[in-house]
C-alpha cells in the first residue's frame, strides 16, 4: 500500500509506503503526478517516507515501480529517502544513475529536515 499526496504550492510529491507495493499503487500516483505536471514543469521533490522499505507485492509491482521512475524522473529536482533501511544508502548510489535528480538519504526521525531540504530547490 501506498499513500501519496502532493504539496501543491511547493511542489513536492509525498510518497508514505506501508506495505509492499504493487501495480494497482502505481496506476493511481501516476495518474495524480500526470495531473499536477500537465499544470506545472516538474515537481520541486519527492519526499519518500518510510521506516523500513517494504519491497514489491510480485514482479508487476516492480515492474510498475520502474515504469513510474522512468516516465518522470526528467521532471524531479530533488529526491529525499527519509528512513532507517538499511537499503538507503544503495537507493541514494543507484538513484544517482537512474535520474537527473538530486538524491539525498535521512533517518527515519528528520523528515521535517528533508522537507526542508526539498523545499530550498
Amino acid at each position: 500500500m501506498l499513500d501519496y499526496s502532493i504539496m501543491k504550492p511547493e511542489g513536492i510529491l509525498v510518497l508514505k509506503p506501508h506495505a509492499p507495493l504493487t501495480k494497482e499503487d502505481f496506476g493511481g500516483l501516476s495518474v495524480a503526478v500526470d495531473s499536477y505536471l500537465s499544470d506545472h514543469d516538474r515537481l520541486h521533490g519527492v519526499l519518500i517516507h518510510s521506516r523500513k522499505f517494504p519491497g514489491w507485492e510480485n514482479f508487476e509491482g516492480f515492474t510498475a515501480h520502474m515504469h513510474f521512475v522512468h516516465e518522470h524522473h526528467k521532471q524531479v529536482e530533488r529526491v529525499a529517502v527519509v528512513t532507517d533501511s538499511q537499503i538507503a544508502g544503495m537507493v541514494e548510489a543507484i538513484g544517482k544513475h537512474f535520474t537527473s535528480a538530486e538524491v539525498r538519504h535521512f533517518p527515519f526521525a528528520d523528515d521535517v529536515e528533508a522537507l526542508n531540504w526539498l523545499q530550498t530547490a
